[in-house]
C-alpha cells in the first residue's frame, strides 16, 4: 500500500449465492464489503481488511471491490476456497442465509492511521477472526474515529445471553454504533427500542442508530433523539439496505471531519446537535433506498443522488 486510506474497513467479503423461485445467481457480498463499496462509490479512498479465497469466486470478489474504487489490504487474498453467503429470498425480497466462511485476520499485525475505522457482522463475533478485529479496534489512533455495525447473523450466533458482551464491548471502542431493529430485538428482547439506545449510549459510543427499515431510523445521542421517517420506492429486495446507510452514515462523518469539526467533538457527541442528525439521517435514508429499488447490493454513487 503506497499511502494510507482515508478510511479502513474491517470485514468479511463473501459470495452471495441468491436463491429465489425463478432460480440461483452469485454476487460479491458481506456486509463489511457492501460498506466499502458504498464508501468508495461515495468518493471516498478506502481500503478493506478482509480474507478472500484464491479460487474463481475470490477472484470475482477482487474484481468486484476494485472495480467499484475500493482498495484491498494487502495480504487479504488467502489459498483457500472463498467463504459463501446463501440468500433465500421469499416472495417480499426479504433474505435469510446460510454461510460456510473461513475468518481469521492473522496476517494483520497493525493498520496504518486513517481518519475512520469501520468494522461488524460476521467478522466482529465468528473465530478466530474476531479476536483480531478487537486487537485492531483498541488500537486505533486517538483521533480515529471507529464505527460498529453489529448486523446480527442469529444462525452463526450461540445466543443473545452470549452476544450481548462481545457487543457491547465492542461499542465501548467504537464512537458511532449502528443497528437495525431486528438487531435490537434479537440482542434485547426484554427492551424498549428506547431502552436499547440508552443501554448502548451507556457503554460509551456518542451516536447509537436504530433502523428501521421502510419505516426509517432514530438517531440518537445523549442529549438528543431524531426520528427519520423512511423513503417510499418500490422494494426489489432488502440486500445491503443495512450497508447502504451505514456507508451513507461514515460518509457524512468524514465530510464533518473535512469540513473541520474536530474527533474529539464528534467522539463526545457535541457534534451532533439535532439539525446535523436530521442531515445525517435523511442522507443515509435515501442512500438505504436506492439501495433496495435494486436488486443485490448495490449502492448508489453521488451522482445517483443527485435530482433527477
Amino acid at each position: 500500500m503506497n499511502a494510507s486510506p482515508e478510511i479502513i474497513v474491517i470485514g468479511e467479503a463473501l459470495t452471495d449465492i441468491v436463491e429465489t423461485a425463478s432460480g440461483t445467481a452469485e454476487f460479491a457480498g458481506g456486509s463489511p464489503m457492501n460498506v466499502a463499496i458504498g464508501l468508495a462509490r461515495l468518493g471516498h479512498d478506502v481500503s478493506l481488511v478482509t480474507r478472500i479465497g484464491s479460487d474463481a469466486r475470490g477472484a470475482e470478489i477482487k474484481r468486484h471491490v476494485e472495480e467499484s474504487g475500493a482498495r484491498i489490504f494487502p495480504g487479504s487474498v488467502i489459498d483457500e476456497p472463498q467463504s459463501t453467503a446463501k440468500a433465500v429470498l421469499d416472495a417480499t425480497g426479504a433474505a435469510s442465509y446460510e454461510f460456510d466462511i473461513r475468518w481469521s485476520l492473522d496476517f494483520v499485525a497493525a493498520l496504518p492511521e486513517v481518519r475512520l475505522l469501520h468494522t461488524g457482522s460476521i467478522a466482529a463475533f465468528l473465530a478466530p477472526g474476531a479476536a483480531d478485529v478487537r486487537r485492531l479496534l483498541a488500537a486505533a489512533a486517538s483521533g480515529t474515529i471507529v464505527t460498529f455495525d453489529p448486523n446480527i447473523r442469529p444462525s452463526l450466533l450461540e445466543s443473545p445471553e452470549l452476544t450481548r458482551p462481545v457487543v457491547e464491548d465492542l461499542a465501548g471502542l467504537a464512537g458511532i454504533v449502528k443497528l437495525s431493529d431486528e438487531d435490537a430485538e434479537w440482542l434485547y428482547p426484554e427492551l424498549s427500542q428506547d431502552e436499547v439506545l440508552d443501554r448502548l449510549l451507556s457503554t460509551g459510543p456518542a451516536l447509537v442508530v436504530i433502523t428501521r427499515g421502510g419505516d426509517g431510523a432514530v438517531l440518537s445521542t445523549s442529549a438528543d433523539r431524531v426520528e427519520i421517517p423512511g423513503v417510499k420506492v418500490t422494494v426489489a429486495d432488502t440486500i445491503g439496505a443495512g450497508d447502504s446507510f451505514m456507508s451513507a452514515l461514515i460518509h457524512h462523518v468524514a465530510g464533518m471531519l473535512a469540513g473541520g469539526v474536530s474527533p474529539a467533538s464528534i467522539r463526545e457527541g457535541s457534534a451532533f446537535d439535532r439539525e446535523e442528525l436530521e442531515r445525517l439521517g435523511a442522507f443515509a435514508a435515501a442512500c438505504a433506498a436506492i439501495t433496495v429499488s435494486r436488486k443485490g447490493a448495490n449502492p448508489p454513487t453521488l451522482a445517483d443522488l443527485l435530482p433527477a
